[in-house]
């Protein structure tokens, strides 16, 4: 038989021939040497006769010899007394497999049901080698899986692609010398999405006259995968509508009064039909039948028209004293009135202003102290002489303003410094007043709050929460590295009120809005109140938001909750009206709302095409200490808000990780498709990969609607020696059919000296409290404040007035909106302390206030003394 040659071993060739007297080998045409061969004699016992059997040993150097001139073949000759036999040539071949396929199976994206066709051409071998297909790394058999088929010439037929057979697959070559692997080809199989039927229109947004309809459908049918072109065209259309406007009832002309009748009594009556009421529209309200008496000659004159005089006297008489008996009646019952209501008036003022600390949750305003505005004539700002008349609850500490030692004398003394308008506890801690008394223990703040039914969410972490007490004069609540923070301007609480505010971030798992469609929440969750205070200007609320800032990919709502617990739209961003108790100005990052009533508040947006885009915040975390092979890299993908981060922060603190990257900014698209993450260029010599896929995925809903608050991949790697603490790679992270990046790591796993940069990990870094009160708070110093406003106000033939102001500032696209304040000027100046807080420039101002032509700019000028 034929023969191969493995590697150096040398085959052997047998011959047997009966009978035989002498056998010789021959090979490529020369005899071989008796003394070569190995000849044994026996007999076979069946017959007798003699067996001779020939065994010769072939070596590679052998065929190598005469290797090219031909094959290397052995026969055998034999001889007896019969005659002389050959045997059929025996060839002898050197085994061997190349290394590279002739041709490797190529990766493909195919479509759903898509026949696919894999090809494979084995390496050059001898013998021949035979072709396995693997997918995943098992094995295919074409009769238990009959959707493949593997032709003559060995490639690798799907009949009709599925979902499932999305995979790697393998040609394997082998024969008995070695064994090859093509490179792995990846078929992809992928759904193109399909548009689901629009969804019926809604209702019209306008109660009366011009609004819009919208109606919507989803790339669902099918939902689209592995790289499938998404749907083309828009998922939301609108319409405009027109509502029918609800005609309210008008009284027509009274008629004339008729005739004076027998009863001494005239009529006169009204119809509703000027205009009659419709689509909804009220009723006229009132009466639409009046009676008049007539006067004595004007009655009508019965057949006893010729009555004696004296009975006519009598008559005269008695209706006199029937008209003074019913005056003295009317004055007695509106005296009597009017003593039920002062009674009830002074009543409900002692109930209010007697401990109104602890019905906060409905009226909010407490009232411990009365506070009166400084004398004109008096150049400090803060000088406050105290009313204590006012209330019978008694205030233990001390007012400030911006004077050391400044004290004024009056019924008590308040001792007048720069700083918040509370004094400090000795510990550093809040304080504040309840029931007339002093509380120093943020969580006694937040137990109070929390047993009342509306405030049954807020959370008890008092890190996540600021609070104190403020006057007519203002302040500002900041809850430190979240970017949230609230202004109360000066004169938004009444003067002689003083009012405890909170400011609270509610965490995201506590405390779900209903999401539908495309919406997807852009900000925190911000509490503020106690809801229902008497604000007689608009608050600023200072939050984050991750939206692409684009306004023409979003419909952009703000959301509030009401007392019920349901969350309603309160201003559609681009479609604010004036008249509304709600603004807002949405930044680059940070949305400003103007709110004249507090309470709890969110941003919602919902995208309007594929466009639309969310920024994530990419944050990479690692163990601070590893003593073992495995080493784990935590890559967070959140929300782009310093109060998620700040929570990421401290999760990481205590599970013991650091930061070992900068943050990265990622815009994640509306478009379906899911956040893919690797790792890649490893030093193999030290690094590998523990995962069995190459990336790792996040879905895209789990993004969108915020299922998740602390979405993050996990990637576990290995190093070969305990001692390799270098670790230099790239993590790559990309949308699916979108855009990516990739970010370089390099950095020692056993220790980090890096220092980290407050800037960039957006950390508030001023050392100022969460709480301020009076002019602490503000940049520009009180007075400075009233004589822009007294010289802005006043509108300017040439436009030298607050439009101006706003027009520098770059705010004039709020015209309207400060137009409708008593005080344009001061809702602007509101609007720049909320911007620039930390980083105000109150010379940058002045030079706004000149650039305006206002001499005013010199007051930024003055002295300390004069504010």
């Amino acid at each position: 038989d034929d023969e191969y040659i493995v590697k150096n071993k040398p085959v052997t060739l047998t011959c047997r021939s009966t009978p035989a007297t002498q056998i010789y080998f021959k090979c490529n045409g020369e005899w071989v040497h008796q003394d070569d061969h190995l000849i044994e004699r026996t007999v076979d016992p069946a017959t007798g006769l003699p067996i001779m059997q020939v065994k010769i040993d072939i070596s590679r150097q052998q065929v190598e010899k005469i290797f090219g001139l031909d094959d290397y073949w052995c026969q055998c000759v034999a001889w007896s007394t019969t005659g002389t036999q050959k045997s059929q040539k025996a060839y002898v071949r050197i085994a061997y497999l190349r290394k590279n396929f002739e041709e490797e199976p190529m990766g493909k994206e195919v479509s759903l049901n898509q026949e696919v066709l894999l090809r494979c051409h084995p390496p050059e071998g001898v013998p021949p080698a035979e072709v396995e297909w693997q997918r995943n790394e098992h094995v295919i058999d074409p009769v238990s899986e009959p959707n493949f088929l593997v032709t003559a010439d060995r490639n690798l037929i799907i009949k009709q692609a599925r979902l499932a057979d999305t995979a790697n697959y393998t040609c394997v070559a082998k024969n008995i010398v070695a064994r090859r692997r093509s490179s792995p080809a990846t078929v992809l199989v992928y759904v193109n999405g399909g548009w689901s039927t629009w969804t019926t229109w809604s209702a019209c947004s306008a109660v009366c006259g011009r609004g819009w309809q919208r109606r919507s459908r989803s790339c669902t049918n099918p939902t689209p995968l592995n790289g499938g072109l998404a749907c083309d065209g828009q998922n939301v259309q609108k319409s405009a509508c027109t509502a029918t406007c609800p005609v309210d009832g008008g009284w027509s002309d009274w008629s004339n009064w008729s005739e004076c009748g027998v009863d001494c009594s005239m009529w006169r009556s009204r119809e509703c039909t000027q205009p009659s009421p419709g689509t909804g529209g009220k009723d006229c309200q009132g009466i639409d039948l009046q009676s008049l008496n007539c006067t004595s000659q004007q009655c009508l004159q019965s057949e006893h028209k010729n009555t004696k005089s004296d009975t006519k006297s009598h008559t005269d008489t008695f209706e006199g004293v029937a008209l003074y008996v019913g005056i003295v009646a009317v004055a007695l019952c509106l005296t009597l009135i009017l003593i039920v209501v002062v009674l009830v008036y002074r009543r409900k003022k002692e109930g209010l202003d007697a401990d109104v600390a602890d019905s906060s949750i409905l009226t909010t305003g407490f009232q411990p102290m009365g506070i009166k505005p400084s004398k004109p004539e008096n150049s400090h700002l803060l000088t406050i002489q105290p009313d204590l008349t006012t209330t019978t609850t008694s205030y233990q500490g001390t007012l400030r303003s911006r004077h050391d030692g400044t004290t004024h004398t009056g019924t008590a003394k308040f001792s007048m410094t720069n700083g918040p308008l509370l004094d400090p506890l000795p510990n550093g801690s809040h304080h504040t007043l309840h029931n007339g008394k002093m509380t120093s223990d943020p969580a006694e703040f937040m137990t109070r709050l929390s047993n009342q039914t509306y405030f049954k969410t807020l959370p008890r972490d008092v890190a996540n929460t600021s609070y104190g007490t403020f006057n007519f004069l203002g302040g500002r609540l900041t809850i430190p590295n979240t970017g949230i923070s609230l202004l109360i301007p000066p004169e938004a609480i009444p003067r002689g009120k003083i009012y405890e505010i909170y400011l609270t971030a509610q965490r995201k798992e506590d405390l779900r809005l209903p999401l539908v469609g495309c919406q997807t929440l852009l900000s925190p969750i911000v509490s503020c109140g106690p809801p229902g205070v008497v604000l007689t200007r608009p608050t600023i609320l200072s939050m984050d938001h991750c939206s692409d800032a684009c306004p023409e990919n979003w419909a952009i709502r703000l959301k509030k909750q009401n007392y019920e617990g349901v969350w309603e739209d309160v201003l559609m961003m681009g479609e604010e009206l004036i008249s509304e108790p709600y603004y807002c100005q949405l930044e680059a990052e940070t949305c400003r709302v103007f709110s004249e009533q507090l309470g709890r508040f969110s941003l919602v947006g919902e995208s309007l095409n594929m466009s639309a885009a969310k920024r994530l915040r990419l944050v990479l975390f690692s163990d601070a200490y590893c003593s073992t092979l495995e080493y784990n890299i935590r890559v967070y993908c959140m929300d782009d808000t310093q109060d998620v981060f700040k929570e990421v922060m401290q999760m990481e603190r205590q599970l013991g990780g650091r930061l070992i990257d900068e943050p990265h900014v990622l815009l994640f698209k509306d478009s379906y498709h899911n956040l893919r993450l690797s790792i890649h260029d490893m030093p193999q010599a030290h690094w590998r990969s523990k995962l069995l896929s190459g990336y790792q995925e996040i879905p895209f809903y789990h993004i969108w609607n915020g299922s998740q608050r602390f979405l993050h991949c996990t990637f576990t790697l290995e190093r070969l020696n305990l001692s390799t603490c270098e670790l230099t790679c790239q993590l790559c992270v990309w949308q699916v059919e979108g855009e990516g990046q990739s970010f370089g790591l390099d950095f020692n796993i056993a220790k980090d000296s890096r220092p980290l940069d407050p800037e960039f990990l957006l950390m508030d870094t001023n050392p100022s409290g969460s709480a301020l009160a009076g002019p602490s708070a503000f940049q520009i110093p009180y007075l400075i404040r009233q004589k822009i406003c007294s010289s802005l106000d006043t509108p300017c033939p040439n436009g030298a007035d607050w439009r101006l102001l706003a027009q520098r500032l770059k705010l004039d696209r709020h015209m309207s909106f400060f137009a409708s304040k008593a005080s344009p000027t001061s809702v602007i100046l509101d609007l720049w302390e909320a911007q620039h807080f930390h980083s105000g420039n109150l010379n940058q101002l002045a030079t706004v206030m000149a650039d305006i032509g206002k001499q005013e700019a010199m007051i930024f000028l003055v002295s300390d003394g004069e504010c």
